[in-house]
């Protein structure tokens, strides 16, 4: 999510009076302790809330809190128990999804990030991306954005970073259940452009790189390193992969020794944030090692310098005399150990439960799908699909006939044999059962069994088709 810091930071309202309070000393001859992150953690938090709205919101005009629940879940307390005033009614879970779920949100003319940022949030939230109601889902909405003629791209390329944000949360809001949500075939397609977008230092920018040898072997970004490389982890990449280790020296070398990263921003904690939350991701240790300064402080001891206690909020630059909202949701994340989503924790708050999630479809009411189709030879196929049900359920059958003429991107599915009936599924865009080689699907990520039309498909789910033994 490209963000210019100056704008974003403007159209922030700063309580004044924080600025006055005096930062707490940290020693000068260690890194921070388990105790100090711990307290900064806690007070984070407090400050945190303090950014929650009367009505118990945090998203809105403008830049948006609702990052904030990514960095609420990472430091263990569940969104649902954020409520102004402890009024319940108006926690920031509730009010969040029903925002989410209206027709008119995010804009009238949105990008992909904007659904993807909302899949990140709403995962960390307890919402299920793709359940959250009968008409939207999330995961459709991020799929709808696929480049069918720059396979691994979503929305407009030259954007790299709708691509990463597709990884992050495509590969980060796992189901309920914790399992991989879309097929491996997707997330490898997307894991290839990434790739192709490392710099030659290692790093990666907001705008495409892939084959220009000019911006390839420009300097790369603290921020979008960081994402870029938490894109590959949360996809399955080990820390010990090459392209990885590029990553984590690209950020080594950008590190001074008070710990701060020197970003094209300059110092400041949200970079810092965005780096470490990529280290988080691939399980480095941002506070030993590789990231332990000459002075013995790391980019821990960077966030915790800039943190007002013990109110919590962090600085966006060290010469600032405010804090920043913005730079607190980074910075508290990081210090939480946390990537750019987290699993929603168990509520504290009576008979909340962990998650929330439509669990049918309205007969009637409009909705979407994540569909893909995979030919067994290279040619992969993603879309979303949308039909309006005639019950609480659908069926496989009924979502590829709709796929026919109401998918976008247009032409995920030109044919499917039989095109009716409740059989076995033989053919797919023209490619036919052959031997032991057949279509089959996949639901949620669950194995890949033999298509039948008359499958029962429900609300939120995401769909893989394959062919092959």
């Amino acid at each position: 999510m490209s963000r210019p810091r100056t704008s974003r930071r403007l159209a922030l309202a700063v309580p004044a009076a924080l600025g006055a309070l005096a930062l707490t000393a940290l020693p000068a001859f260690a890194t921070s302790t388990p105790a100090q992150i711990a307290t900064s953690r806690t007070n984070g938090v407090a400050y945190l809330k303090s950014l929650q709205a009367a009505d118990g919101s945090y998203a809105g005009g403008g830049l948006s809190n609702e990052w904030a629940f990514s960095a609420f879940a990472a430091a263990g307390t569940a969104v649902v128990d954020v409520a102004p005033g402890g009024d319940t009614t108006k926690n920031a879970r509730t009010v969040y999804r029903n925002l989410i779920s209206t027709s008119g949100w995010p804009s009238a003319t949105p990008v992909v990030t904007d659904y993807e940022r909302g899949t990140l949030n709403a995962y960390a939230a307890g919402i299920d991306p793709a359940r959250v109601s009968d008409s939207r889902n999330l995961i459709a909405n991020v799929y709808s954005y696929w480049q069918t003629a720059e396979a691994g791209y979503f929305g407009p390329s030259g954007n790299f970073n709708g691509t990463v944000f597709a990884a992050l949360s495509l590969g980060g809001a796992r189901t309920q259940a914790g399992a991989a949500r879309i097929p491996q075939a997707l997330t490898d397609s997307i894991v290839t452009r990434i790739r192709a977008n490392q710099h030659n230092d290692g790093g990666w920018t907001f705008g495409k790189a892939e084959g220009n040898p000019t911006a390839l072997a420009a300097a790369g970004d603290v921020d979008m390193t960081g994402a870029a490389m938490a894109a590959l982890c949360v996809s399955g990449v080990p820390n010990t992969d090459a392209d990885v280790v590029q990553a984590k020296n690209f950020l080594k070398g950008r590190l001074a020794t008070t710990g701060a990263f020197n970003s094209m921003y300059g110092v400041n904690t949200s970079s810092n944030g965005w780096g470490v939350a990529g280290l988080n991701a691939c399980g480095i240790n941002p506070q030993t090692g590789d990231f332990l300064t000459a002075s013995n402080k790391t980019p821990i001891d960077f966030l915790l310098a800039n943190q007002y206690n013990p109110a919590g909020g962090f600085k966006y630059k060290p010469a600032d005399t405010t804090p920043s909202p913005y730079s607190s949701i980074d910075s508290l994340r990081a210090v939480a150990g946390g990537g750019f989503t987290a699993a929603p924790p168990v509520p504290v708050t009576p008979g909340a439960p962990q998650w929330v999630a439509q669990s049918t479809f309205t007969a009637g009411t409009a909705a979407k799908l994540a569909l893909t189709v995979d030919d067994g030879a290279g040619g992969l196929k993603v879309c979303s699909v949308a039909f309006t049900p005639t019950g609480t359920t659908t069926t496989l059958g009924d979502v590829l006939n709709a796929a026919t003429t109401a998918a976008t991107p247009a032409g995920c599915v030109t044919g499917v044999t039989p095109s009716s009936g409740t059989g076995t599924i033989t053919a797919v865009n023209g490619k036919a059962n052959s031997g032991s080689n057949t279509w089959k699907v996949s639901v949620d990520g669950s194995a890949f069994a033999g298509a039948v039309r008359n499958k029962v498909i429900n609300v939120g789910d995401t769909i893989a088709l394959r062919w092959g033994a």
